[in-house]
């Protein structure tokens, strides 16, 4: 099958393009053709190694191959023990821990999976399972009358972020780069921030909800930025900032009545499905940058990278 890997830790550049055999299922597990896989965030960290905890499992190089964990596709065998999963069903979920969907086909643990929707195309739900989950954890306690904040709301999370902040009603600020200040606005946003422009924990009215994608202030601005009673949850970032969120972070907030804390998003069929609902009656909107094919993974892993996706990138092998 023809698959993009990489055996060390690095730039885009260091993908390649390769033939590898088809991988078999063990026991539990599925083989699925894969017919789509949206790029997350976490592929770009897992390429780079960085920051650190992108390296567990495999500190020296790389401990799977081929990247690509939020996938689509068809069951084409069934493993040993498997219940639930036959020949020819339409599949989905979130593979972290095997990945494999930057190729034709991966192996998955038949509990990561759900049944694709039929109102769904399988690029459109790719896009689902990680950012999803993300999403619908990260604004639970988003509703009439509060001030949100979503700092990354142009990403492959932030998106869906922004539509269910708006549909609980909260008044929703949305903080990404320039080129996406006019997309944040079509989503829903009432208020956007160029964070290259303006400091959102300065200056403004404070927030009751800040979810943040991107950890890349000070514990002490976060909390500047919550109101009395306010929570932040940081979703990804550099090791260092995480740790110091969870420890210097949550000590800071509680002296002060605020929540500061890391969003352990909990993950499978049953914490990505409600969002898989959604989208398929038009409740949430599901927002594809571009797709592409196997031989183009490199520079759209790079686009992630750089946070320019609006949205989610999707990756079909053939």
């Amino acid at each position: 099958m023809r698959a993009v890997a990489y055996d060390r830790y690095g730039p885009p550049g260091t993908l390649r393009l390769v033939d590898l055999p088809t991988p078999e299922p063990g026991p539990g597990q599925v083989l699925v053709r894969v017919a789509a896989t949206s790029i997350n965030l976490s592929d770009w960290e897992n390429l780079t190694g960085s920051p650190a905890y992108a390296r567990i499992g495999g500190l020296r190089r790389p401990r799977r191959r081929v990247l690509g964990s939020d996938l689509a596709g068809q069951v084409a065998e069934v493993g040993e023990g498997v219940a639930g999963f036959a020949v020819g069903d339409e599949v989905y979920g979130d593979n972290l821990f095997l990945k494999g969907g930057f190729g034709e086909y991966a192996v998955a643990p038949a509990a990561v999976l759900a049944r694709r929707p039929d109102e769904l195309s399988p690029a459109e739900a790719a896009t689902i399972p990680q950012s999803g989950a993300i999403a619908l954890q990260g604004t639970a306690r988003a509703a009439a009358g509060r001030r949100v904040l979503i700092n990354g709301a142009g990403g492959g999370s932030g998106v869906f972020a922004v539509q269910l902040a708006r549909r609980a009603g909260a008044h929703v600020t949305g903080v990404d780069n320039a080129s996406k200040l006019d997309f944040m606005t079509a989503l829903g946003c009432d208020e956007v921030i160029d964070y290259r422009r303006a400091d959102f924990s300065r200056g403004r009215e404070p927030y009751d909800l800040v979810l943040d994608m991107v950890t890349g202030r000070s514990v002490f601005a976060y909390r500047r930025a919550l109101a009395p009673g306010g929570r932040y949850l940081c979703t990804g970032g550099p090791a260092r900032a995480l740790l110091r969120v969870a420890t210097v972070g949550a000590a800071a907030g509680l002296l002060s009545g605020r929540h500061l804390g890391v969003l352990m998003v909990r993950e499978g069929p049953e914490h990505f499905e409600p969002m898989a609902r959604l989208c398929s009656s038009g409740e949430v909107a599901i927002h594809i940058d571009r797709v592409v094919g196997l031989e183009e993974v490199p520079d759209a892993l790079a686009r992630v990278g750089a946070g320019l996706a609006r949205g989610k990138v999707v990756v079909v092998p053939g």
